[in-house]
């Protein structure tokens, strides 16, 4: 049997997509081996896993199961050899475009995701490398003290902000509640200061992020932390007012072209800001990293924010925590990193603000994140932490009422008003972390559905949240985006969604919108960048792949209030003996 017959039994072998390019390669050239139509099906497999290529040294981690894998040595000659593939002599030099495949230190890469590796590492090193011009330490002295109280802020919110006088890139990181959005707000803050004491126009400031949810959290953080800053000694209103009342997607930010996947702005068309900050940047991809970074202009800031142990993007890379293994953190020395061009450009928050006194989420998150099962269990079991409840065994979140996920829901049918409506919706989630199955987002949407409408539920009713699931522009509404649809007294459905900024909600008719869901339960990667009072989180009866301690992590720093998990010691354990690997070159580029 050859390779590609054997990878056609697994059950998550290549995909008849991923088939067809080694079936193509063939045609075009019958003396195509075995080997290496496998190996190009097998790096289009890779992308659609998440990961950059194929390591033809650990095939398994793509297609787990018993295999009878090439040796890799030998596999990667018979690469080598092939017409279709090309052998870089550097990591910087570009591939040529007549060779479909890349063979590069034992990864192999579609040639296009290599190249979004290669274009990205080379523009990061170029911002990284770009100098801002010193501002007057003396002039701004006044500003960082009445931003920074001594005393009464972190040393390493200040930090940040002293460090984005400096760099062109700076990345801003760390946990759940540890101030990013304040951080950025007092540095954006102070950029504008600086050159208003300069005697200059104030910067031009963009604020996106991957999704419309982010973005519209990110920026109601904002200026929630403008407004805190507003009346303070030493801070002048005008100062305030020069910054952006709102954010956009990243998508928006670039400008989209239709049927293409390229962008309006680009490295030959970039964008006009000074300064373009990007929350939630876990979530940011390889190809539409690639597309940012270099759509800024070079005499322009980037500057990233996210937590990098959180889930990497549903499509290819984990491109933040790549960058964060090559920066080190200033806070400590630049500890953790190679001496590489992008060392010292990052600030690692640590000190937790956000969860409410009820939830002492903390100690459960640090175990978590450091997959120590038996230390999560402990905390889970032992039942002392502040709004953390562990059902154990639990495969039915509906159940006996679900400790009050169905009376939420009815609560929210009972609800006339779309503007009080919408500060429900988010309120309380059911997360999960698969799609299909008994404890899937869609099994467990229908079941609400049936409590709350009848046994035939229609496809939308009053007091349903509603999740988009694809972006339209024509309609305003974005990946993430979350409404819900009420009876408006007249027998007639409107499904509501937030208006932008301070605006009023805007009403759409149900059957007019983009493609969305029912948004009871929805999955923890379709929950990243959101946040809800309570947090139910259900897992699977039985071990899956998705499940990971990135999952488990993400899923536990939505909550801000209360937390619940549901399920089995055994599959919790699991979970946390799994981590999320990325196949990616990225970080060595960037060392390089």
């Amino acid at each position: 049997m050859s390779l590609l017959e054997a990878l056609r039994t697994c059950e998550q072998g290549p995909r008849t997509l991923d088939d067809a390019l080694g079936a193509t390669l063939r045609r075009l050239d019958p003396g195509t081996s075995d080997e290496v139509a496998a190996a190009a099906a097998l790096a289009s497999l890779a992308v659609h896993a998440g990961h950059a290529a194929l390591d033809t040294a650990d095939p398994a981690l793509l297609v787990p199961g018993r295999v009878a894998w090439p040796a890799a040595r030998d596999w990667q000659q018979a690469l080598a050899s092939s017409r279709w593939v090309s052998r870089p002599g550097a990591l910087d030099e570009p591939s040529p475009e007549d060779r479909p495949l890349v063979l590069e230190g034992g990864l192999l890469y579609l040639r296009r995701y290599r190249e979004y590796e290669r274009r990205l590492a080379a523009r990061l090193r170029g911002l990284a490398a770009a100098a801002s011009p010193a501002p007057d330490p003396g002039a701004l002295a006044p500003v960082l003290e009445a931003l920074f109280p001594p005393g009464g802020s972190d040393p390493l919110q200040a930090l940040a902000a002293r460090s984005a006088l400096e760099r062109a890139l700076l990345l801003v990181t760390g946990g759940p509640g540890t101030g990013k959005t304040t951080t950025i707000a007092r540095l954006l803050v102070l950029l504008v200061a600086a050159a208003a004491l300069a005697g200059r126009e104030p910067p031009r400031i963009a604020l996106a992020a991957p999704t419309g949810r982010a973005a519209e959290r990110m920026a109601g953080s904002l200026r929630a932390a403008l407004e805190r800053l507003r009346g303070a000694p030493g801070i002048d209103p005008a100062w305030l007012d020069a910054l952006p009342a709102g954010a956009s997607t990243v998508h928006r930010l670039l400008g989209t072209r239709r049927d293409s996947t390229r962008f309006h702005h680009d490295a030959d068309n970039p964008l006009r800001h000074d300064v373009v900050v990007v929350d939630e940047a876990s979530m940011v991809d390889l190809p539409l990293m690639c597309k940012l970074a270099e759509a800024v202009r070079d005499d322009a800031r980037l500057v990233l924010l996210g937590d990098p142990d959180q889930l990497p993007s549903v499509e290819a890379g984990d491109v933040l925590a790549a960058i964060c293994s090559t920066t080190g953190d200033l806070a400590t020395g630049e500890a953790g990193a190679p001496a590489g061009p992008l060392r010292g450009h990052r600030v690692h928050l640590q000190r937790g603000y956000r969860q409410a006194g009820s939830l002492e989420l903390a100690p459960l998150a640090n175990a978590i994140r450091a997959g120590e099962a038996d230390a999560a269990l402990a905390l889970l079991r032992g039942g002392e932490l502040d709004g953390i409840r562990f059902h154990e065994d639990t495969t039915d979140p509906l159940a006996r009422g679900g400790d009050g996920l169905l009376e939420h829901w009815r609560t929210l049918a009972r609800e006339t008003d779309p503007a009080r409506a919408l500060g429900m919706v988010d309120r309380v989630r059911l997360l999960v972390a698969l799609r299909q199955g008994p404890q899937g987002a869609q099994a467990l949407n229908t079941r609400v559905a049936e409590r709350l409408a009848g046994p035939r539920p229609p496809a939308h009713f009053h007091g349903q949240p509603l999740l988009v699931t694809r972006n339209s522009y024509r309609h305003g509404l974005f990946n993430g985006d979350v409404g819900v649809c009420l009876d408006d007294g007249n027998g007639r459905l409107v499904a509501w969604f937030p208006g932008s900024r301070a605006d009023a909600p805007r009403p759409f008719q149900p059957g007019a919108l983009p493609d969305h869901e029912s948004a009871f339960a929805m999955t923890v990667h379709k929950a990243q960048g959101s946040e809800f009072d309570e947090v139910w989180l259900q897992l699977p009866a039985v071990d899956n792949r998705v499940l990971s301690r990135e999952l488990l992590y993400t899923a536990a720093t939505r909550a801000r209030r209360r937390l619940h998990v549901a399920g089995s010691a055994q599959v919790l354990s699991t979970a946390l003996q799994r981590h999320v690997v990325r196949v990616t070159g990225l970080a060595a580029r960037l060392n390089d």
